[in-house]
């Protein structure tokens, strides 16, 4: 598997193009609901490896957050986790966090959180591949990076679910990114997939990957998108857009009665 520390010299020139026009959007505000963050509690963690540009990423969200009303503590240590009683403290947990190590009793604390009914949103490798060896946290994520085939490629995001909030009025999209491929939980709600062609690996053509879900953990809502690579991906409004309204999606985790996510791929046969 080629390493994201080598990829990245060979592809960070290419991301720099993640840019489409907004036109899908016809000049409308799609951003439903933007004051339900308002008075609510944030923390904003990011860190580990650095190629995902976590601190770019913050200086995108934390000022859109604060402009939106909401109270927010921004750490650049998994420390965090435990120095706060995130249980009480926080509303909403926004993670940029890498291929990092988390240690015991910070991944407890996070996860208890969220049992409880904290919230938690990311993207990409911040969320998606942040504890390698962490296998309970990616059983409340519900995914996990296992590779990018072709590296920096032209992909397709596909929306699934026009009627949730999060991806309502957006239509299909293109990236110029790194195309996910994540091992997933078939339950979660999926809002939005992309499929793989064979050039890069000719045994998962046709390959329909999610992109884009929702599910709870606990009483805590979670919502993870796998764009945004580096910052620069943002810069594609449909990305940007679906980013803002899972965060918003997430962070009513302890103010609005349970939503039904779990949707099956596999249906129970009788034998």
């Amino acid at each position: 598997m080629v390493s994201r520390r080598s990829f990245i010299k060979k592809g960070v020139a290419a991301v720099s193009a993640a840019i489409i026009t907004p036109s899908a959007f016809s000049g409308k505000n799609f951003l439903s609901e933007s004051s339900v963050i308002n008075g609510k509690k944030v923390l904003f963690v990011w860190g580990g490896w650095m190629g995902h540009e976590p601190d770019k990423c913050r200086d995108i969200f934390v000022p859109w957050l604060k402009s939106e009303g909401a109270a927010v503590t921004v750490s650049d240590t998994l420390e965090a986790y435990t120095t706060f009683d995130l249980k009480v403290d926080f509303d909403l947990i926004i993670q940029a966090w890498t291929m990092g190590t988390i240690q015991g009793n910070q991944e407890k604390a996070l996860l208890e959180a969220v049992k409880s009914g904290t919230g938690i949103a990311g993207w990409h490798g911040g969320l998606g591949d942040s504890f390698r060896n962490n296998t309970e946290y990616q059983f409340m994520v519900g995914g996990q990076w296992v590779a990018h085939p072709g590296g920096v490629i032209d992909y397709q995001v596909k929306i699934t679910d026009h009627k949730d909030p999060v991806t309502k009025g957006i239509d299909d999209f293109e990236m110029h990114s790194e195309q996910y491929f994540m091992q997933v939980d078939p339950n979660v709600k999926v809002l939005a997939t992309t499929t793989f062609n064979g050039k890069s690996a000719e045994w998962i053509d046709g390959n329909v990957v999610p992109v884009v879900w929702k599910k709870s953990y606990g009483r805590g809502r979670v919502f993870y998108s796998s764009l945004g690579h580096v910052a620069s991906d943002f810069n594609v409004p449909q990305a940007l857009e679906i980013q803002k309204r899972g965060i918003l999606w997430a962070c009513m985790s302890k103010y609005e009665p349970a939503e039904e996510w779990k949707q099956p791929v596999y249906s129970t046969r009788k034998k």
